[in-house]
Parts: structure tokens; C-alpha cells; sequence
């Protein structure tokens, strides 16, 4: 596992950017850490790696948004307010954890059990008020 140690929301956005590069088809990133930590920062960064214009927001209300433009198609999912899994169900998340896009999976330590074993694990710490730290798997 590697820490990155990020002082402002670009530096988190531009290790997202870096990361995208080591990105393939299938992957799925489950992102962990605590409200204002930097996920859906990194989540920008992401698809801007990807070469997306699409704007990034946080699908807290959604669970889902979908980001095409780029290299590959990404799948933002949110389960912070999450209450009944079986909803993933009803819009097809596992066709979307084994298609050929990326998933970003926010909150992703809420239901565990449905995160693929062969997901990489990004957690973020807040370290102070303008410091995270973010330990890539």
C-alpha cells in the first residue's frame, strides 16, 4: 500500500489523474474515509485522467452517476445514505461491477460485502485541516 500525503483539493485531483493512468477496463476502486476527506475530489481527477470534460459531482442523492467521454466509461456510485442494498439491484450494479467500464465506489466500507474481491482499496484520512492522507492499495 502506498500513502500520498495531499495539502489542497488539486493535489488530490491530480493524484486521481495519475492513478487513471493504471486504470483498466473492470476495475473497480472502493473508496473509504470520512465526510470532506477528498473521495469525490479524487473522483474529479479521475475522469479528468480518463480525458472526460464531464462534471464531477457527488451522486449522494443519485447512488449513481455516469461519466462517458473518456477512455473508458466511469460509474460513480455514492453509498453514504444507503440504507437498503437491495436498490443496487433494481439499477443493475452488477452489470455495472463486470462491464467494461470503471466503477468509483464512494463509501464503499458501508456494504463490503458487495465490493468484488479483486477491488482496490482507496482510504482517506484527514490528517489536519488542510492535509489528507490517501492510502492507495
Amino acid at each position: 500500500m502506498a500513502t500520498f500525503t495531499s495539502d489542497s483539493p488539486s493535489a488530490t485531483e491530480a493524484l486521481g489523474r495519475r492513478i487513471a493512468s493504471d486504470v483498466t477496463p473492470g476495475a473497480v476502486l472502493a473508496l473509504q474515509g470520512d465526510l470532506g476527506t477528498g473521495k469525490t475530489q479524487f473522483t474529479k481527477g479521475l475522469v479528468a485522467g480518463f480525458g472526460s470534460s464531464a462534471e464531477v459531482t457527488s451522486p449522494t442523492f443519485t447512488i449513481l452517476h455516469e461519466y462517458p467521454g473518456g477512455r473508458l466509461p466511469i460509474y460513480h456510485f455514492d453509498f453514504f445514505r444507503l440504507e437498503n442494498p437491495a436498490r443496487l439491484a433494481q439499477i443493475g450494479f452488477d452489470e455495472y461491477l463486470f462491464g467494461t467500464g470503471v466503477c468509483v465506489i464512494e463509501w464503499a466500507d458501508r456494504f463490503t460485502d458487495l465490493i468484488p474481491d479483486q477491488a482496490r482499496w482507496i482510504r482517506f484520512e484527514m490528517k489536519s485541516a488542510d492535509v489528507r492522507l490517501i492510502h492507495v492499495g
